[in-house]
């Protein structure tokens, strides 16, 4: 038996016009799926608990307002650009084609200002660490932009996308350390750097996972990922892999930040079982539930490590 055809994407009905500014705001959001930023938000925030209690001058709330901020913005900034350069293939791809360009309820133009608004906005909160005499922030904040916004170029020319994106999630941890303790003891950042690396396997790991449903799409459209490359049973398996490493960076964090102990190992140990339930919903021959493996599974990983690490520290006050 042959599998039916994808039955056509409905597009979502436009906003309504008597919404005005706020109608368009929320649109954009929708754009860049603002809600997402809980993937890799809580991992920024995990190595600002630990600068935190590193810093001698411990917890400044402008420098809680500086990591929200530049999360927020460059995120919103590497997803509308992602949206930008993607909107062609989105329209081809049945999967994407009723998201917001090639579905018509934003223009290309609006998306642009949007991404540039982003951007600026970027730049200008790592100022807020310019407070503490940290201008570092600042002056890598160009080249964290150019890398987070390359990636949307990468599938064109590197089945490696999936570990692109996992490093420029990387970057939060670490951008976020950097932010509240420098960059001057290169040694200091053993921490961000181990948290940075379990990010990267754990988000390479979960976009392989997801570009599963593209398989097929991506081999017509010439685009390369490793499901296309491998082939979905060996792409499920090479993602399990990168888990497994996530999982063994973790345990490592705890050897290098000795804030962490058994409660933090114990939380380590229920993201495993997250995980394992995670692969457990997708097979090769039934990828339906992707989706939930991929938003709900990995929303509860990355908030649950950070309630736990801050649980840890709050044990040890």
């Amino acid at each position: 038996m042959h599998a039916s055809p994808q039955a056509p994407v409905a597009p979502p009905a436009p906003p309504p016009a008597a919404g005005g500014l706020l109608a368009r705001t929320r649109t954009l959001l929708e754009l860049v799926r603002f809600s997402h930023t809980l993937f890799a938000l809580p991992f920024a925030l995990t190595a600002a608990a630990l600068a935190w209690k590193r810093n001698a001058d411990g917890f400044r709330w402008y420098q809680l307002l500086g990591v929200l901020l530049c999360m927020a913005f460059a995120r919103s900034a590497a997803m509308a650009f992602n949206r930008l350069v993607d909107r062609r293939y989105d329209a081809a791809n049945p999967r994407t084609a009723a998201r917001h360009l090639p579905a018509g309820l934003l223009s290309p133009a609006a998306v642009a200002v949007f991404t540039v608004a982003c951007a600026a906005a970027f730049v200008a909160s790592t100022l807020l660490f310019g407070l503490d005499g940290n201008w570092w922030p600042l002056w890598l904040s160009v080249p964290v932009l150019a890398f987070v916004c390359g990636y949307s170029y990468a599938k064109r020319f590197t089945a490696l996308s999936h570990f692109w994106l996992g490093a420029s999630l990387l970057l939060a941890p670490l951008a976020a350390w950097i932010a509240l303790r420098g960059l001057f003891d290169l040694a200091d950042l053993a921490t961000p750097l181990t948290l940075g690396g379990a990010v990267l396997f754990w988000v390479a790991g979960f976009d392989i996972l997801y570009a599963c449903q593209d398989v097929d799409f991506d081999r017509k459209a010439r685009l390369r990922s490793v499901p296309a490359a491998l082939g979905v049973p060996a792409a499920l398996r090479l993602a399990a892999v990168c888990h497994a490493v996530m999982l063994g960076l973790l345990v490592v964090l705890a050897a290098v930040a000795p804030e962490l102990h058994r409660t933090y190992l114990v939380g380590v140990g229920v993201i495993a079982v997250l995980l394992v339930y995670e692969h457990a919903l997708v097979r090769p021959d039934d990828l339906s539930r992707v989706n939930r493996a991929f938003f709900q599974v990995n929303a509860v990983i990355s908030v649950g490590l950070f309630l736990v690490v801050l649980l840890q520290l709050g044990l040890e006050m």
